[in-house]
Formats: structure tokens, sequence, C-alpha cells
């Protein structure tokens, strides 16, 4: 199937088979498609965490918009972003790059410089504003990816964070929760979606030409 028609095939999934489970290479794939998402100057300012624990899913329900979503999806997918940006996080990102690309650290230095000046300018609040929006960007090629491998999905910006966060430790990280991505089978049956047509606005309207 072409893209188009796996996009035309996806919906945000209303109720999840629990006995059926994502395999471990669908689920590899969609986060391979995450990784590979581009980001705001190559920082990657963000990571995708795996929830499968049942244990943890029950706990995270609280606050949650569809929690019988959240408990019966076969994994979830936290998309956390970095809560501000730093002089240690950017050169360590930037390390990296130069080691895979078997140059000299410090090559791309007066661009780093340049980007920590108006980082460091910036509240901790704009820089986490900033960093969460890259999220958005992996989240979209995830979505896409588990809809070329028959994999449901939906994502959801309907939970408190602040649990979220809690549980699963991430101020200890240095990260934010932004949005989740619940992976599994549409339960047919409950799935109130499921037989219902795809609507979006018409292609005239939705594109503006000038």
């Amino acid at each position: 199937m072409s893209l188009i028609e796996d996009l035309n095939w996806r919906h945000a999934v209303k109720a999840y088979d629990a006995e059926k489970k994502v395999s471990q290479e669908d689920l590899n794939k969609i986060l391979e498609a995450a990784r590979l998402a581009p980001t705001s100057s190559g920082l990657q300012p963000f990571r995708v965490i795996v929830v499968e624990d049942q244990d943890l899913k029950n706990k995270m329900v609280e606050g949650a918009l569809n929690p019988e979503v959240m408990r019966d999806c076969s994994q979830v997918l936290v998309f956390a972003a970095w809560d501000s940006y730093s002089d240690e996080k950017i050169d360590k990102v930037y390390d990296h790059h130069t080691d895979v690309r078997d140059l000299p650290r410090g090559r791309f230095g007066s661009y780093t410089d340049k980007i920590k000046e108006i980082y460091n300018a910036q509240t901790a609040e704009e820089n986490f504003a900033h960093t969460a929006r890259q999220t958005y960007i992996a989240l979209g090629l995830a979505m896409a990816q588990a809809a070329e491998l028959k994999v449901d999905s939906t994502p959801a910006e309907g939970f408190d964070n602040e649990v979220v966060d809690k549980i699963l430790n991430l101020k200890d990280l240095g990260l934010k929760s932004v949005t989740l991505l619940y992976l599994g089978y549409r339960d047919e049956e409950n799935d109130y979606l499921a037989h219902m047509k795809k609507v979006r606005i018409p292609m005239e309207e939705f594109i503006i030409k000038k």
C-alpha cells in the first residue's frame, strides 16, 4: 500500500484488544522511525519511553482522558522533551556528531556557540516549549510507520503530565512528558470509529494558494 492509503486506513483507535500485542520487530521499526525524525539543529532534544508493564500502565491511567485505551493497548510510547537546553547537552550531542563522522571534536564550535547564546538567553519555559515541539515530528513519523505495519495507534495529549512524569521518574532524567502514543490492535466490536468514514476538510479548503 502507498503512504496515502496507509494514512486513510489509520484512525485514532478508541478501544484496543488487550490480548493482542505488537511484536518486538514491529515496535523496533516504529521506534526507529521516531529516532530518524528531523530535529532543530539535529539535537534530538527528547526521548521516547516505552511502557509495556501492565502495572505501570495501570498507574498512569490516573488523569488519562481515555483510561481504558491506555490500559488495554499493547504499549504506551511517552514522548518526553528536555526540560531545558544546556551547554553540556549541546556539547554532548555535537561530540557524538563529530565522533560518528570521524571529525575532530569542536569542528562545529562556531555554530554551537551561536545556538548556546540563543538558548541561554531564553527561560527554561521557553526552551521547553521549543524542545516539546520537536517531539511532534517524531510522533507523526511513528504513526505513519505504525500504519504501514497495520499497527493501530492513538496519539494523546489528554493525560496528567505530572502523574506520568512522577511514575516514570522523568524529572531525574531532565525530561518532561509531552504526548503519548498508544499502540496495539483495534477491538473491532468496541472501537466506535472503526467502521466510520474518515473525515477531513476538502482539499480546496485545506490548501490556500497565494
